[in-house]
Formats: C-alpha cells, sequence, structure tokens
C-alpha cells in the first residue's frame, strides 16, 4: 500500500521544498535584475521559516506523540522529517552559494557588503558613532550563571554567544547579546561608494567594550524558530480571550530549529543546545550569513535601476466612464479586475463610496489579511460612525495575522459595527463584500467576490481576481453566505455560488465527471486549472480517472502538486506547470470543456478563493463563482488562462519523477506576467476596448512529448 502511494502521490512537504528551489532559481537568474535577485533569495529564506514554524513544527509534534500513520502518500512523520532535512541541507548549500554571487555582483555595483576590516579609516569613525548613537543605548548584554538564568529569545531572535574569562578566574562564564527588533541588520556606510556592514559584524567588533573585566575567548552567532502553530481549544467560550492567551503562548513556543555560524566551536554549540533545549530539534550550521530573510532590507530605498522597471497599475476604465460611479458603472455590466495589473484602488474607492453614500444602508464584509493600515477597514469605520449597517467577519485564526485583526476587530467594534469573529471549527477563507443599496422602493445588492485578501500591500505583488456584480440572485447567495457565519444558518437553495465546506467538493467532482462522460461518449473532454496547490487525495484520484477516460487536462500549479502527472495509464493526459517570476501567481481559476473545443463559449468557467486541498474543501468557508457574463468569461479563459498557459520564460514543468524543468521557449518567448502588463483588461477596458482591444492570443496546442516514464518503458 506504501509503495501504490508514492507511486500516485508526490508528499506534500517535499513538494513544497521543491517550490522553494523555484524562488531560488529566480535568485540564481541572470535574467533578473540584481536587486530582484536579493529579493527572491530573501524570500526563499522567509518561506523556509514559516514552513519550520508550522510544518515542521507539526511533523515534530506527532512524532513525540507517538504518530506512525502514514500520510496520504504513504510516509510516516519520521520518515518526513527525514527526507525534509536532506532536502533542506541542499537548499541551505545553494541558498548560500547564491549569497556569495550575489555579494560579489553587487560589488561592481558599488554595493559592497564588507567586514570591518575591509572599511576605509572615515567608514570606522562613521561606524563607531552610528553605533554610538543607535546601536548601544538599545544592547543589553546578559550574563549566564545561577542569578542570572537563561532568557526568553523569541521566535526568529538572533543575537551573539560569549564565553568569558574574568581576569584571574578559571570558570568561564557565558553572556548572550540579544539583537533588539528595532536594529537594522545592515548598516550602509560611505558616500560615492556605498558600503555595507551586517550587524554581527558590529557586535563582533564591539563586544569586548561591553564586558571590560574579562576577556572574550570564544564567541558565535545563532538564531531560532519556534513552534508558531496555534492549536483552538473547540470548547473555548470567548475567542478573542482565547486567541490573546494563544498568542502569547506562541512567542513561547518549543525551539524547533536552531542556526548557528560554522565556526561557533563545540563548547558554545553545546551550552545553545542545552539552553533552548533542542537536544533532537533540527541544528543547522553556516558558513554565511543567518537569516537570509532579513535581505529584504537591502532592497528597499535603494537603487531602482537594479530593480525591475517600475509599473503603474490601471484603474479599470468603464467607472471613469461613469464617472467614478462604482455603483452605476457595475449595475450596467459586471467588471472583474485583475489585479496587480489593475489597481486595489477599485475596491477600496468601492467600499469609500458606500460608506459615504447616503443610500447605502448596510454593508457585509469578511476579513481575512488585511494591512496595518488598512483603507478597507477605515471604510467601515467610516459606514458604521454614519450610521450604516456594517457587519464585519473577522476570522481571527489567518495565521501571523491574528494581532492585527484582533486589532481592527476591536476598532470595529467601537465605531459600531456588529463583529463576528466565524467558526471555532471553520476558518472563514471566502473574500467577500455585500453592499445594500436602497434605489426607489427597492434594496439593491452590489457584491465583490475575490480570489485575494483585502490587503493593498499584497494586491501589488500577487496576482488575484475580484468580480464586482450587481447580479441579484448572487447578492441573495452572498446574503445566505454571510447569515451561515454569522448565525450557523446552514445556506439552501443556492442559486449560483458554491460554498465549502459543504457543496464545494461534491460540484468540483460532478463537473470532472461531466467531462469524463462526455469523453466516455465520444467527446473531447477538457479541464483547466489554475492553482495555488493541489493536494487532496479524493480530486487527485478523480482527476487520474478523467485522465483514463482521455479527457485533456492543462494544470498550472504554483506551489504545492501531489498529483502525479505523465505516467502511462494514470495521468498520460494530465500536464503540470508552475510560474514563478515578477508577480505572486494567487488566483484560482477552473473552466471545464463541457463537450466544447477550448475555448468556447459552452465551457463553465469559476474563480474561487479555495485550492484543492483538504483544509479548504473539508475546513473551510470557501467560494467557487461561476463566471457569466460573456466579456468576462472572455477575459477568464481566452485572456488569462490561455496566456498563462502560453507563459515559456517564468514556467516549469513538473515531470513524472516529481523534479521541475525550466521551459525554454521554442521560437518567440512569451511572458504572461509581461503580457497582463503591456494590455488591457477586457471587462474594465469600456467604450476604449473596441479600439484598442488586447492582442489575441492562440490557445495553446497540446504537442505529444515523451514522459520520463514512455523513456524508460522504451529503454526497457
Amino acid at each position: 500500500m506504501k509503495a501504490e502511494s508514492e507511486k500516485r502521490y508526490f508528499n506534500r512537504e517535499l513538494s513544497w521544498l521543491f517550490f522553494n528551489s523555484r524562488v531560488l532559481e529566480e535568485a540564481q537568474n541572470p535574467d533578473v535584475p540584481l536587486l530582484e535577485r536579493v529579493r527572491f533569495l530573501s524570500i526563499s529564506a522567509s518561506n523556509l521559516d514559516e514552513f519550520y514554524m508550522v510544518r515542521v513544527a507539526g511533523l515534530r509534534t506527532q512524532v513525540l506523540a507517538g504518530m506512525t500513520e502514514p500520510s496520504f502518500d504513504g510516509y510516516t512523520p519520521a520518515r518526513q522529517l527525514e527526507k525534509i532535512a536532506k532536502r533542506v541541507r541542499k537548499i541551505k548549500k545553494a541558498q548560500g552559494q547564491c549569497w556569495q554571487e550575489l555579494c560579489k555582483a553587487l560589488s561592481k555595483e558599488n554595493i559592497r557588503v564588507s567586514g570591518i576590516s575591509e572599511l576605509s579609516d572615515p567608514e570606522r569613525e562613521e561606524l563607531a558613532l552610528y553605533y554610538a548613537q543607535n546601536i548601544l543605548p538599545l544592547l543589553t548584554p546578559m550574563a549566564i550563571d545561577p542569578a542570572h538564568p537563561f532568557p526568553h529569545i523569541p521566535n526568529l531572535g538572533f543575537g551573539m554567544v560569549m564565553s568569558l574569562k574574568r581576569k584571574g578566574r578559571k570558570e568561564p562564564l557565558y553572556a548572550l547579546l540579544p539583537v533588539p527588533a528595532h536594529v537594522p541588520r545592515f548598516i550602509s556606510l560611505g558616500k560615492k561608494q556605498r558600503s555595507v556592514v551586517m550587524i554581527e559584524d558590529v557586535l563582533k567588533h564591539f563586544a569586548p567594550a561591553l564586558f571590560p573585566d574579562f576577556n572574550v575567548n570564544a564567541q558565535g552567532v545563532f538564531r531560532i524558530t519556534r513552534d508558531s502553530d496555534i492549536a483552538v481549544d473547540e470548547e473555548a467560550e470567548d475567542l478573542v480571550l482565547h486567541f490573546e492567551f494563544l498568542l502569547k503562548k506562541r512567542r513561547r513556543g518549543r525551539v524547533i530549529r536552531l542556526e548557528m555560524n560554522a565556526d561557533i566551536g563545540a563548547e558554545l554549540r553545546e551550552f545553545l543546545i542545552e539552553s533552548f533545549e533542542c537536544w533532537d530539534e533540527d541544528i543547522q550550521e553556516t558558513e554565511v550569513m543567518l537569516g537570509m530573510a532579513d535581505l529584504s532590507e537591502l532592497v528597499k530605498n535603494t537603487r531602482p535601476d537594479l530593480l525591475f522597471p517600475a509599473f503603474q497599475a490601471r484603474f479599470p476604465e468603464r467607472i471613469r466612464e461613469f464617472d467614478g460611479d462604482c455603483f452605476a458603472a457595475i449595475a450596467a455590466k459586471d467588471i472583474l479586475v485583475h489585479h496587480p495589473y489593475e489597481e486595489f484602488d477599485v475596491v477600496v474607492q468601492f467600499l469609500e463610496q458606500a460608506a459615504l453614500d447616503p443610500n447605502v444602508v448596510a454593508i457585509k464584509q469578511t476579513l481575512y489579511r488585511t494591512s496595518d493600515d488598512s483603507p478597507i477597514v477605515k471604510a467601515l469605520i467610516e459606514a458604521a460612525e454614519r450610521g450604516k449597517t456594517v457587519t464585519a467577519l473577522v476570522e481571527l485564526k489567518a495565521r501571523f495575522d491574528e494581532e492585527t485583526n484582533l486589532r481592527w476587530a476591536r476598532d470595529l467594534e467601537r465605531a459600531g459595527a456588529h463583529v463576528v469573529y466565524g467558526f471555532i471549527d471553520y476558518k472563514t477563507h471566502a473574500k467577500v463584500s455585500l453592499i445594500v443599496r436602497k434605489e426607489g422602493r427597492a434594496l439593491k445588492t452590489y457584491t465583490h467576490l475575490g480570489t485575494g485578501n483585502y490587503h493593498a500591500q499584497n494586491a501589488k505583488i500577487y496576482t488575484d481576481l475580484a468580480l464586482f456584480t450587481a447580479d441579484p440572485a448572487m447578492g441573495r447567495d452572498v446574503g445566505k453566505l454571510f447569515n451561515f457565519v454569522t448565525s450557523y444558518s446552514a445556506p439552501r437553495d443556492l442559486e449560483k455560488l458554491i460554498i465549502a465546506p459543504m457543496l464545494l467538493r461534491d460540484k468540483l467532482m460532478e463537473l470532472i465527471q461531466n467531462e469524463i462522460d462526455i469523453a466516455n461518449s465520444g467527446g473531447q473532454g477538457a479541464i483547466w486549472v489554475k492553482l495555488n496547490a493541489l493536494v487532496d487525495g479524493p480530486i487527485i484520484d478523480k482527476l487520474y480517472e478523467a485522465s483514463q477516460a482521455g479527457v485533456q487536462i492543462d494544470m498550472v500549479v504554483r506551489g504545492i502538486c501531489c498529483l502525479r502527472p505523465g505516467v502511462i495509464g494514470m495521468s498520460e493526459n494530465i500536464r503540470v506547470k508552475s510560474i514563478i517570476g515578477r508577480f505572486l501567481e494567487h488566483s484560482r481559476i477552473v473552466c471545464f470543456g463541457n463537450g466544447d473545443a477550448l475555448p468556447n463559449r459552452g465551457a463553465k468557467i469559476f474563480f474561487s478563493s479555495a485550492d484543492w486541498m483538504p483544509r479548504n474543501l473539508n475546513r473551510r468557508v470557501e467560494t467557487l463563482i461561476p463566471v457569466e457574463a460573456t466579456t468576462v468569461r472572455n477575459q477568464v479563459m481566452n485572456q488569462i488562462m490561455v496566456a498563462n498557459l502560453n507563459d515559456n520564460t517564468n514556467s516549469w514543468d513538473l515531470l513524472p519523477t516529481g523534479k521541475y524543468e525550466r521551459r525554454l521557449p521554442e521560437g518567440s518567448s512569451f511572458s504572461a506576467h509581461d503580457y497582463f502588463m503591456q494590455n488591457p483588461s477586457l471587462s474594465g477596458r469600456g467604450r476604449a476596448l473596441k479600439v484598442s482591444a488586447p492582442k489575441e492570443l492562440a490557445a495553446p496546442k497540446r504537442k505529444p512529448r515523451k514522459t520520463d516514464v514512455e523513456k524508460a518503458a522504451n529503454a526497457n
């Protein structure tokens, strides 16, 4: 059974690590601007931090609990940890090599990441002054002895450890020098030629002065990662107080990874392992810098010539044609906004107009993730203060955004909004706004449904879809969705919207089965999918069944993919690719041919807030939104999906072996990201579309390609 599972599915955790390797490849890609390469390296390191905080921590908990039940791919928790450790060693080594290469390239651009000994005398003087004024007042050197116990170091805490010897005494004294949160990791010096020094080098240089009565025998740098997952108590009476307690508890979660510099020395190494009580945890040593996530600091407020060319997102012309009146434009025709190519400001304007419009009587809004200075929340507060009925579903279980959401929830309540926190058992992951407006003697609904969060900063780098519609049936369905999360009233008789956890899985199975039936009847079954992750076993098995029936399946899966494509007799009709580029692919789209050659008017087209993972289909409130307006259908299928499937500059093909192979252009190159930056979206273009339509894209052609499995079969 285990061997059969390994043949049918890729392991989720290893698939994610391969995704992170593709992100790292962009840092190694010479065609990417230099500081963008630094950014990609930072992202790969930040991704790995979160992977340890949540996924590795969860597996470690299972091992400590004695769990040996394998996952659906056949691996036990202990075996997964073994494979993860092996793969992470390769990633860390590649990250170190990449950073060394980038340092050389940065130096050629007069950005020198220098050691203290490499600084000029004026730069040393500048550094000494900066240290005295901006770093020294924040430092707290800590001796460790029975009177001074080992201090709490926060998650991703970083600092120095030292072995000290007092003059005239034999016994060593250990000391810590934690790096405060507000101290920058990189300090820039000089004017004409920019020198950059790392804070750990600065502390090593000045640390002896902090202990004038001691000699520093040895020193090292360390960084820790703590278990940051939160287990919610289903019996909690007050969810807000419970989450406040859990957040405090998370800050003190057990250490599940300890990173140190490779030459730290055995004595200090053992001292850290014992002090953090992480004998059985992941201990990583590196010859280059720790905490490469901090490399993002090098990218900020620096050389624009070493970044991607500036890009100005468009505002939908359709709304401008109605003098900026969102409601009038939406009432006339559905509008699909494609972020980040079109401004998130349109979503903000939609809610700000609702807050100020005297005819708007109610606003209902889900909030999963949003920014610290969220204009969305400010608009909701404005509406509540003006006496409108405002209902906000604030999801407290949005990982790493819990504190922000708690703060916004209190602000909304103070303004008079009704704030609810959804379910204890489910996360509310759907992205929905509902505005109720009095028009004449009737009430009319205006709805926003999206694939991305109401987060203004993320909307600049995440590719997402947002539909604005005044369709009464959709408004009624969304109203039932809100009633579900505010009162446990399960939605009945939905007209268009499909909702998880009660309907979405069955609907997907039904739609895939329809394509199987078409293929079995001699027709051409076809499915196009765009997701961030594909993990769900039953859905994967149904796609295998569809492939075996002859259904042609093309998938763009950015990150985790547990489906094994291109295997003869199981999945030879399934192709999977991943797109990694300037923007983070985040929209979820699925198109079913419905008996017609793609693309065609008969296809069934949807976009969704949900990836195809057990958590999304079973334990989250999610939406699957049918696309019905002609222009929007053409935009989703003939423009967005065709461009993604045709991309050959940011694409990686998933092989049956589990490896990814960068797609090389055959003939002319085509980048989906460049295309969308240069061409307007269809539904938001307005009357100008008639004279400036986007360049027509040809549907991707399926080329017969011998898979690794076929080659192996032929070789035998």
